[in-house]
């Protein structure tokens, strides 16, 4: 069910016509496309939720064209210390659930083939697949086997009839990027061995509602996985779940085990579900109520900058994330609040951010105009990024947006 560019007519995972829009975030620029001149001309799409009255999955109200998307990517996995750790516990977590792998791994979304190190080191047989054909083309640099193809069904029966069935195959943070779900996840069951594992890692929706994680709606997440709407979405694929762990990326993220045989569930999936009831996750009002407080949200963030403008501080920020370009754009946020932003990233630096057009620089240039505070956008590496400014020198303050209520640290 490949859904067309555009206003979203039908729900991505049940087909349901029964969608009910309840947050609009106005007209925004792509996240990811930063601008080479404060004067470029560039693209808004509609970026608003809404969610489906039979199957309660959330998502985006309009479809970019994924060849907009992600032909080109800036987003590099090796830039964070935090996913390149988590890369070698992710390994032993699915060596452990599959047992040793006599044939090979295969990673769909592979970036720049940060997770599949790991496996490498090991022994193990790798190829990556990335539709990003600047990311894929590095990773082929560094060693990790890696081709630039949109995954798919079709892509799968390809690569079966060369290569065979992969002993273990894993998608991480790429399935709510998918325009057509189902035929991603076909892919998937296509290329797995029928003694494989399956792991899938997405945001946690459970989190992003608690914790107010509105700087995660981007035009990139077309969909906002519940545990309930993941397993549905997997189940009529014909692979099933029987495990569930969290994972650190993303502000919190879930990692769910797959098989194409049922299996005994783990105690951690039926907790999920009745967490999930009982905290009414799924449901209509939670969401609206979502909606609500993220515009507060919003509004108290503003005054603390403007504050900090009024007492004369020279306030910079840290991480021209994806999510960044959300909350600065949603905000409202412009030079005058925030003059510049650091990067680390080195595809993101002399640019400027999507839509508020705000220079980015090394985080080297930004402390030589010596900032008084500094927003921490990529606020979900906090702990991360206030290491190493420490290392640089750095002692002032920061504000910190999210989670929870923005706050001066």
């Amino acid at each position: 069910m490949r859904i067309n560019p555009g206003l979203l007519t039908e729900c991505r995972v049940c087909g349901s016509k029964d969608l009910r829009p309840f947050f609009d975030l106005g007209n925004q620029p792509l996240a990811n496309s930063l601008l080479d001149s404060v004067t470029q001309s560039e693209e808004a799409y509609p970026l608003a939720l809404t969610q489906c009255g039979s199957c309660a999955l959330v998502q985006l109200t309009y479809t970019v064209p994924p060849e907009k998307l992600f032909s080109e990517y800036v987003w590099v996995t090796g830039t964070s210390s935090t996913a390149h750790a988590y890369a070698e516990v992710f390994c032993d977590r699915l060596l452990a659930r599959a047992g040793t792998s006599k044939g090979y791994v295969l990673e769909v979304a592979s970036n720049d083939g940060t997770f599949l190190r790991p496996f490498i080191q090991k022994g193990v047989a790798v190829l990556g697949i990335d539709p990003a054909r600047n990311i894929a083309e590095m990773a082929e640099q560094s060693g990790v086997p890696t081709r630039a193809i949109f995954w798919g069904e079709a892509e799968a029966q390809k690569l079966r009839a060369e290569k065979g069935a992969a002993d273990i195959l894993f998608a991480r943070n790429v399935l709510p990027h998918v325009n057509d779900q189902q035929d991603f996840v076909r892919g998937c069951r296509v290329m797995l061995d029928e003694n494989g594992v399956l792991a899938v890692e997405a945001h946690d929706a459970s989190i992003i509602l608690k914790e107010l994680h509105y700087d995660s709606i981007y035009h990139e997440h077309m969909c906002y996985f519940t545990f309930l709407t993941l397993e549905k979405l997997l189940n009529d694929a014909g692979l099933f779940i029987f495990d569930l762990e969290m994972s650190p990326i993303s502000g919190g993220s879930m990692v769910v085990y797959a098989r194409i045989r049922k299996e005994e569930e783990s105690t951690t999936i039926i907790a999920r579900r009745v967490r999930e009831e009982a905290e009414k996750i799924n449901a209509a009002e939670t969401w609206k109520s979502f909606a609500q407080t993220s515009a507060e949200h919003k509004d108290a963030f503003v005054g603390i900058l403007k504050e900090a403008k009024e007492k004369g501080e020279r306030v910079v920020g840290y991480g021209a994330s994806a999510r960044s370009s959300t909350l600065l754009n949603f905000a409202g946020i412009d030079p005058d609040l925030i003059t510049v932003i650091a990067d680390k990233n080195p595809f993101k630096q002399n640019k400027y951010t999507a839509g508020t057009r705000i220079k980015i620089l090394s985080p080297e240039q930004i402390l030589e105009g010596k900032p008084d505070t500094i927003v921490l956008l990529a606020w979900n590496f906090t702990d991360e990024i206030q290491r190493y400014l420490a290392s640089l020198g750095f002692k002032g303050s920061y504000i910190i947006p999210l989670p929870g209520d923005p706050r001066r640290v």
